[in-house]
């Protein structure tokens, strides 16, 4: 199952939060936050923290992808 975080960095950008502060305010580590911007599967209590710090709700900050055929490429686009 393939999951997009654009949503999520778009909305750091839009409170003037950068990636750093973020994980801090959240209470997430670095390898996370590196998970998150390689769009890879987190937690549900990573993202239930995210929400909580942003107050936000999980549709907020996360798309699914439906599945593809992985020769194609289909990935997340911004």
């Amino acid at each position: 199952m393939d999951v997009c975080y654009n949503k999520l960095f778009k909305l750091l950008i839009d409170k003037g939060l950068k990636k750093t502060q973020f994980s801090k305010q959240a209470g997430i580590s670095a390898n996370t936050l590196a998970k998150l911007s390689k769009n890879e599967t987190v937690s549900m209590d990573v993202l239930i923290r995210i929400c909580r710090s942003l107050n936000c709700t999980i549709d907020d900050i996360v798309d699914v992808l439906p599945e593809v055929d992985t020769a194609k490429g289909g990935r997340c686009n911004g």
